[in-house]
């Protein structure tokens, strides 16, 4: 009679590998997400010398069209990196790790994310077509454009929050699952409740986005480390 044993509990074969390059997908993902969203921003200069500074439709004229146009595309760069990303992991962790809730979470974290992100992203780059001196220019008046920069304004920052979700799941592996080392299991969970507590302390919708800076650490961290998730299977 054969006793049953938790998978979690079986041995798993360990390369002699330090680095494995398939994390940094993680990585590329969080580094242009941070182009698309960060680098990229442009508020008008009003609002740029004063907290207190209406915006409003006399604004747009000022605002140039390139950066809107590179976070766009640089976005949906993003989105592609985190749909290879997606896939690599469940070919590497979930089919591997099946048990794992938190290896679910980390794929559904990063799928959603590329679903909210492409919206985001769609919206900044038609506004850089749109704006003044773009390909488009004229195709709204200047209340038109004004309505597609409210909703840039946030839609890019808001669009993170299931990579903070994801990061929630890496650091579930890590600290409960066994399936990941603890350093960077800790540095996902901190961002993860960094994001979540910020919001429930100030009521601001964007500050998800720090899962972005998030992603590119752990994705680092992850390629570096003795995680067993990284850890190739030998034959």
């Amino acid at each position: 009679m054969s006793l049953a044993t938790d998978p979690r509990e079986a041995p798993v074969p360990v390369d002699s590998s330090r680095f494995h390059a398939w994390p940094l997908w993680m990585s590329a993902a969080g580094l242009l997400g941070m182009v698309g969203t960060l680098f990229t921003d442009q508020r008008p200069a009003g609002e740029q010398r004063s907290s207190d500074y209406t915006v409003s439709v006399a604004d747009m004229p000022e605002l140039e069209h390139l950066p809107f146009r590179i976070g766009g595309f640089g976005g949906f760069l993003c989105v592609a990196a985190l749909l290879v990303f997606a896939a690599v992991w469940r070919r590497r962790v979930s089919q591997r790790y099946d048990w794992s809730v938190g290896a679910s979470v980390v794929s559904f974290g990063a799928v959603a994310a590329a679903g909210t992100l492409t919206l985001a992203y769609g919206w900044k780059g038609a506004l850089g077509n749109y704006l003044h001196g773009a390909v488009e220019e004229g195709t709204y008046d200047d209340a038109g454009l004004y309505t597609y920069y409210v909703m840039n304004d946030f839609s890019p920052f808001i669009a993170a929050l299931p990579l903070a979700v994801a990061l929630g799941g890496i650091a579930w592996m890590g600290l409960r699952e066994g399936l990941v080392t603890r350093g960077p299991a800790v540095l996902a969970g901190l961002v993860c409740l960094l994001a979540f507590g910020a919001v429930a302390a100030t009521g601001v919708p964007g500050l998800p986005f720090i899962a972005l800076p998030g992603f590119v650490l752990v994705g680092a961290w992850l390629s570096l480390s003795r995680s067993r998730i990284t850890q190739e299977e030998l034959s």
